[in-house]
């Protein structure tokens, strides 16, 4: 499903990635848990999304909370980290 949702993403149908990106995203806080590096791809994933739809309030402050996390379960220099908190740096400015 989270396959699908980027080729929705990547076609520019953000309404249909959304809905799957949220599916995605609660279904792994239910059976990985919230911190898992798994839930939290799946957070970053919609964060962008919503950055795409115009929605930057939403994003920014569902892209804090994932960074939050991966810092404390990834590390500040794993990847995601940093693309998370990039990410943050970026919209903040616009």
């Amino acid at each position: 499903m989270a396959n699908l949702a980027s080729t929705y993403r990547d076609q520019g149908r953000w309404d249909e990635a959304e809905k799957l990106f949220v599916q995605v995203m609660e279904t792994r806080k239910l059976k990985l848990g919230d911190d898992h590096p798994s839930t939290l791809t799946s957070m970053a994933n919609l964060a962008f999304t919503w950055k795409a739809q115009g929605r930057l309030t939403d994003a920014l402050s569902l892209m804090r909370s994932c960074a939050s996390s991966q810092q404390r379960t990834l590390g500040l220099r794993h990847p995601h980290t940093l693309s998370s908190l990039a990410a943050l740096d970026d919209w903040s400015h616009q």
